[in-house]
């Protein structure tokens, strides 16, 4: 790719202390490059980006795109992508179908049309990988991977009971990089295993053993953190902690916290694990953010995602078929279920946020931004609706504006119910946030979090992947419609219209491990799972725009 010059924008680069600057960005082969020593010659392409705001491109940490449950719950909701407008093909696109789940180019494209370049699903089965890779293989435009789902696995468990740390260890690593996943997650660690066998419980105490494994969430929490800080995964384990949508659900959170015992940990879409009140009384429903939050910023080996909602109509789709199954014989909708052998579980059930009408739903939604407007460190807390759990991706913009405008969030706090003022303190805090600060939260702090050192800044060096805003007072329609999107230096978005057809990496780890381990894990596999092993690797050839990211210490 030739030399292209994107000059005189005003740019926020966090990672690179840049809070607001005129300066010239410089691009060639897909990479941000020094300034030319021939800069003041240069004659070349050029973009004038004056008075515009430059940032990276951005980053969604934790979301849903691909996948068993995706799929179940695209064919589930029909009437969710009829009352969606229509994609159509052009010149430079294919067609798709939107709604809160869109289809693989959809997602794509919508995506890129707000301004995100890269995008990571938080849950995927080893046993369903590779059909995950070929959607992410058909999702156009953005950078991407999965974590791979590791909390109810049976083999985990069972060197886990057996304090067999070595085995344990270089079974995750031989699962990531045979699935070609990016991390170790846990989802209602040990939970979801014992409703799968036994108990059809919704709640699960930390210390409480699995039955027939003789192991407690606590334990799994602690012994596969251990592991992925072993292994020097560029991401920490990424938890969704037990007990997920239960009033009095903060001392669980609270204490798998603790259970890290020092070791990195990330704990996704955490409003859903912060509420106070009592299990037995919804009626009690309040936030316990602040409790979470003096923790956290006490604690610097633990990072958030928020997991906001927005109101209206959309998709609840979840490894924790518990919280799945609660949530069904609370709104009793329609909703799917299904097992995964010996894996994980999984539930879709559609759920509409109503928060101008249900104080719930109105403390959930309150419960989310105090978490923003309280971490004094925006480094530490990222921004995402756990899409499409909390409402579709391309609403960012509006939770954007909601941070930067004090006088927008009491509009919307005056539309809800009065209760909410006696069961979250949103209404008194003034702070607002800062472009610098966005930039924070929605592209360098993911890309720090991740360990991904070619994203979410524009230093030399890293993959040019930009996003050109015009300023606007209103920010939620300065952020639904970027004047340019930049994809590895090509456009690929102009006045939010698709521009090229360009397809992104997807991002893998390969831990080195003990191969002596390899025997025995091929033993088990062969003795317990429906496929033979030899069928379940990916090999790296099977994904053409593979990229592994280097596993190395902090």
């Amino acid at each position: 790719m030739s030399l292209f010059q994107i000059k005189n924008g005003t740019v926020y680069d966090p990672a690179n202390g840049v809070n607001g600057e005129v300066r010239d960005l410089w691009i060639q082969d897909g990479k941000i490059i020094d300034r030319p020593l021939d800069a003041d010659s240069f004659t070349g392409k050029t973009l004038d980006a004056s008075g515009y705001t430059v940032m990276p491109g951005g980053i969604d940490m934790h979301c849903h795109i691909a996948g068993p449950k995706v799929n179940a719950g695209r064919k589930m909701t029909p009437e969710m992508k009829r009352q969606a407008a229509p994609i159509f093909r052009t010149e430079q696109t294919r067609s798709g179908t939107g709604g809160v789940v869109p289809s693989t180019f959809a997602t794509g494209y919508l995506f890129a049309s707000i301004g995100y370049t890269t995008a990571m699903d938080a849950a995927i089965p080893g046993l369903h990988a590779r059909h995950a890779h070929e959607e992410l293989q058909d999702t156009p435009i953005l950078d991407k991977g999965f974590y791979l789902l590791f909390g109810n696995n049976h083999f985990v468990m069972k060197h886990l009971r057996n304090q067999d740390q070595n085995a344990l260890d270089s079974y995750c690593a031989w699962l990531l990089e045979s699935a070609k996943g990016y991390t170790i997650k846990i989802v209602n660690p040990g939970g979801v295993e014992d409703w799968k066998q036994i108990s059809r419980k919704s709640m699960w105490e930390l210390d409480a053993p699995v039955e027939g494994f003789g192991v407690t969430p606590r334990q799994i929490v602690r012994g596969l953190a251990g592991t992925a800080d072993r292994l020097e995964l560029p991401h920490s384990v990424h938890i969704h902690c037990n007990n997920l949508g239960i009033p009095g659900n903060w001392e669980t959170t609270l204490n798998t916290m603790e259970s890290l015992e020092g070791h990195r940990g990330h704990l996704a879409h955490v409003q859903f694990h912060s509420y106070d009140g009592d299990p037995n009384d919804p009626s009690s429903f309040s936030s316990a953010t602040q409790k979470l939050v003096d923790y956290v910023q006490s604690h610097e080996n633990i990072t958030v995602d928020v997991g906001h909602i927005n109101p209206g109509l959309t998709l609840s789709m979840t490894g924790d078929t518990p919280f799945s199954q609660f949530l069904h014989n609370i709104n009793r909708n329609k909703w799917y279920t299904a097992d995964c052998e010996l894996e994980s579980s999984c539930g879709v059930i559609p759920i509409e946020y109503r928060p101008q009408r249900s104080l719930i739903h109105a403390v959930q939604w309150a419960i989310a931004l105090e978490w923003y407007l309280l971490m004094e460190d925006p480094w530490r807390v990222v921004m995402t609706s756990d899409h499409p759990n909390g409402g579709a991706f391309y609403h960012y913009p509006e939770i954007i504006y909601l941070l930067m405008d004090k006088s927008f969030r009491d509009e919307f706090l005056s539309q809800m119910p009065e209760a909410i003022r006696e069961r979250s303190v949103l209404a008194d805090l003034t702070r607002e946030y800062s472009l610098y600060e966005i930039a924070i939260i929605t592209r360098a702090a993911p890309a720090r979090v991740l360990g991904m050192k070619d994203k979410g800044h524009l230093g030399t060096g890293a993959h040019a992947d930009i996003t050109i805003y015009s300023p606007q007072q209103n920010r939620q329609e300065m952020f639904e419609r970027p004047r340019w999107v930049f994809k590895d230096g090509e456009m690929v978005v102009a006045d939010g219209e698709i521009q090229a057809h360009h397809f992104g990496r997807t991002f893998f780890t390969a831990p080195e491990f003990d191969q002596e381990f390899l025997p025995q894990i091929k033993d088990w596999f062969n003795d317990n799972y429906s496929i033979r092993f030899g069928n379940y690797q990916i090999d790296e050839g099977e994904l053409p725009l593979a990229e592994k990211i280097a596993c190395t210490p902090e």
